[in-house]
This record gives C-alpha cells, structure tokens and sequence, in this order.
C-alpha cells in the first residue's frame, strides 16, 4: 500500500490503470509477472492487489475520488506520508475509525455474507484460495472413490470421461471398444472423433503403485504391432520418472493421465460429480462510468 500512497503524493489526480502500469515499472515487473492471474484467470494478480490498495485506503480516508474512474491523495493522507512509515496494512490502517468501521462490517458474516481473508491477501485471492483447497479435497475423495470401485467400473468410467472430452462418438459406441481387446498390453481402442478418421489404443491401469517404465514399453510395443502411433495410458496412481522420460523420446504419441490429472479432468468435465453452490463475482465496469 505504501507504494501507491507515495505515487499519489504528488497531489494530482490518478486513474486505477496508471496507478497499476506505474507500480509495475518501479517494482521492475517482468511482463509474465504483470500477466500473472488469478486462479479464476479472470483478473491479474498484481492489478488485484493494486485495486485493494486502493480500497483499503480510501476506506480509511487516505484517498479521496475525485471524478469517475480517478483518485487523489487527501489531507490525511499526506501526513501520512511525512511521517515516512516503514510499511502500511491493514493493522496500520486500523489507527483511523472510518477504516475500522469498514473491516467491522466485512468480518460480520450476518451482514455481509463475507468471509475475512488473510491479511496479506485480497478479498478475491481469499476467495479463489478457499476454492483451490475445496477442488482439492474433492479430487483427493474422488479418486479415493474410484480406487475402491471395480475394474469394470473404472472402465466404464474411463469411457464415460473420454466421449465427454469428445473422442469415441456416443457412449454405446465407445463401450464396444473399452475393455474388449486384451491385446498386448492394449485394454481398448476410441475414435478420435466423431468420424472415425482414427484410432486412439487405450491403457488403464487402477492401481495403488506407481506405473514404471516397463510398463509403458510394454503399451508403446503394442501400438507398432498394431500400427498405431498415438495412446492414452490412464492410471490411479503416479508416472515414475523414468517413463515419463521415456514417453518423451519415442516415436509413438502417447499421453499419460496420472490420478490426479484423472480427478482433474473428472471434475472440470463433469463426471461422478454434481453441482453444490455457484457464485458470480462482479466488479465495477469503470467504461461504463466514463464521459466520453
């Protein structure tokens, strides 16, 4: 915060984004730091803080508006800064009443609904933050699940996942190809596409131990003999090392889908899950604010 109270000291008024770009270049920010987003990748990390800041100290009356879209620094604000604090936050802010105020509100969940987030976090990364460790949850139980299912079931599940990412056509068809081969190390065969213009040889594996090179071997020898060159190699558990390197140099297409990518792409598709809660955030449209 301390840093955009210094660059409004200048007494002028400053929009948002010129606050952001000019922080940008004093931190000395790479451009994949300033493209940095949040988990949502719905806003950057840094224009995230950069807008808090902002907030933050106009609620404790450091900042003042001044048209639509504009700040400038107030009279407050400016003794601030001829007393040359080290940092400001959130627990130096709690000095002015109008600040306190504001975090009172925020912290009564009866009236506003809104959870407290940490104090070195924005209200949005709290958020997202909270989010991630819930996905998480959720993909460590839903892969638990499958791993005390049957064999049949993962299979099953397997092709319920692929037709949903759309290769195989429709479920009946893809069904006839999962689990019928059992041919060298080959557990079943899906249509890229719709069409059938080609072929992809499955390997699925619900296992507790990691899945090591030998195995992939065994996958990548049965899709020459088959003339194939692409393979998705499907397990519960982990890639050791070296199969992952060595799916890296060879020839043949294959894609490895450890457990927990498999949890992933089950919940980012929509399977073996449902729906709890949804929620929208808004931010103020400063376009729609402008005179212009």
């Amino acid at each position: 915060m301390l840093p955009s109270l210094k660059f409004a000291g200048d007494q002028r008024e400053h929009s948002l984004r010129e606050t952001i770009h000019a922080l940008a270049d004093e931190f000395d920010l790479a451009d994949q730091e300033r493209r940095h987003l949040l988990p949502s990748g719905q806003q950057a990390t840094f224009d995230n803080r950069v807008g808090w800041a902002r907030t933050y100290m106009k609620k404790a009356g450091l900042l003042e508006s001044t048209r639509r879209g504009y700040y400038r620094i107030t009279e407050r604000g400016s003794t601030v800064l001829d007393q040359s604090p080290p940092e400001i936050n959130s627990d130096f802010l709690r000095r002015f009443p109008e600040f306190v105020e504001f975090k009172t509100r925020r912290e009564k969940p009866d009236q506003s609904g809104e959870a407290e987030p940490e104090e070195d976090q924005t209200p949005e990364e709290a958020i997202e933050a909270a989010y991630q460790a819930i996905q998480q949850g959720l993909a460590a139980e839903l892969l638990q699940t499958i791993k005390n299912c049957s064999p049949a079931f993962f299979e099953r599940l397997v092709v319920d996942l692929l037709v949903k990412m759309g290769y195989g056509g429709t479920s009946r068809e893809a069904g006839r190809a999962i689990g019928s081969t059992n041919d060298g190390g080959i557990d079943g065969i899906i249509n890229e596409d719709r069409l059938g213009l080609d072929i992809v040889y499955i390997q699925a594996k619900r296992w507790d131990h990691s899945v090591g090179r030998p195995e992939i071997q065994k996958f990548a020898g049965a899709l020459q003999g088959q003339r194939a060159r692409r393979g998705i190699f499907i397990t519960t558990s982990t890639f050791s090392k070296t199969a992952i390197d060595y799916v890296s140099r060879i020839d043949s297409k294959i894609v490895l889908i450890d457990g927990d990518t498999l949890a992933q792409l089950m919940i980012d598709f929509g399977i073996g899950v449902t729906p709890v809660a949804s929620y929208e955030l808004k931010r103020v449209d400063s376009d729609h604010f402008t005179d212009e």
